[in-house]
């Protein structure tokens, strides 16, 4: 079976290292080295698995008259919306992504901005820098801990889902809301589903895990926000269009709120916006998702999906498009 890489040039080398293509070449015929940045190629003609990642050319009706042999597009990262077109549907395509495994990281930056928040980690290492003594922590009420404290998630997506799973093992009490699941699917999962108003107000840590969709955009907003408590934190590893940021600003430059945020609106955010400056704010540059050696998990989960296609069992992680118009 002949497969190609589809992708920016030489990223395939950052989610298969030599092992994983040299378990992918004894699969398929591919050649490691090669990858297709548009269809055009005469060497598309005969491709049957396209093996595609970030960067990967669009695949519509004129390319797939140009491959009228593919039969599988196999996406080592997330989201296939942005690439693949009505017509690869209409083709029956067999597409698999790789949305489980990268939303592992995803869930274990959340579940480490949910400790240090739980604990007040950042606004304590501001109040040590400044100092430079240590703070009588035995009479400091600001400080949560992470025992029974009340965390939030916005969203039952894989990453949410991942995250009540890694939270487990802590005793924090994890609200959801979703209008995608009932609440005997939220207690399946280990948490307890509650309306939106119910998880701004209860919720001490607040984590979005939604897709950033045309109902979902601004959904927290300065009214959500104005139901967070005192020193409450919001953490965004989602997308920064969810939030409206002025509203957000407001509460942040009040000193009210507190934030981890990975993503924003715009991305980055103008050099001059204040929240670069503020002492109860952590900005991070977008890492959340995978990165460095979380790649090959990717990788590994691509040759897994090839492996399964060759030998006829189902896929593991196939895309349902009927699912599409609300996921990320």
């Amino acid at each position: 079976m002949r497969a190609a890489f589809a992708m920016t040039p030489d990223l395939q080398h950052r989610f298969f290292d030599a092992t994983l293509l040299a378990e992918l070449s004894d699969l398929v015929d591919i050649d490691a080295d090669t990858v297709l940045t548009s269809y055009d190629d005469s060497s598309a003609v005969g491709v049957e698995v396209l093996i595609t990642a970030w960067g990967t050319p669009t695949i519509d009706a004129a390319a797939l008259t140009r491959m009228p042999r593919l039969r599988a597009v196999v996406h080592a990262a997330g989201s296939v919306k942005y690439f693949l077109s009505p017509a690869a549907w209409e083709r029956d395509l067999l597409v698999t992504c790789g949305v489980e495994p990268n939303a592992r990281p995803v869930a274990e930056y959340a579940l480490a901005a949910v400790l240090w928040a739980t604990k007040s980690v950042l606004p304590l290492t501001e109040r040590f820098r400044a100092e430079r003594a240590t703070p009588d922590l035995t009479v400091d009420d600001t400080i949560d801990g992470a025992y029974g404290t009340t965390v939030g998630l916005l969203g039952a997506s894989a990453t949410g889902r991942a995250l009540i799973e890694l939270l487990a093992p802590f005793d924090i009490p994890v609200l959801v809301s979703d209008p995608t699941i009932d609440a005997a699917q939220a207690a399946e999962l280990g948490a307890e589903l509650v309306g939106l108003e119910q998880l701004f107000e209860r919720s001490r840590v607040v984590s979005l895990h939604a897709p950033l969709l045309p109902q979902t955009r601004h959904l927290v907003d300065a009214r959500l926000l104005g139901l967070m408590g005192d020193g409450t934190t919001l953490i965004n590893t989602a997308r920064g269009g969810i939030v409206d940021h002025d509203a957000l600003r407001a509460e942040l430059v009040s000193g009210r709120l507190r934030a981890v945020l990975d993503v924003t609106e715009p991305e980055p955010l103008p050099a001059d916006d204040p929240m670069w400056n503020l002492p109860n704010v952590t900005l991070t540059p977008h890492v959340a998702g995978s990165q460095g050696s979380e790649l090959r998990r990717l990788g590994r989960a691509a040759v897994d999906e090839v492996r399964a296609l060759i030998d006829g069992r189902p896929p593991l992680h196939p895309v349902d498009p009927a699912t599409l118009a609300t996921s990320a």
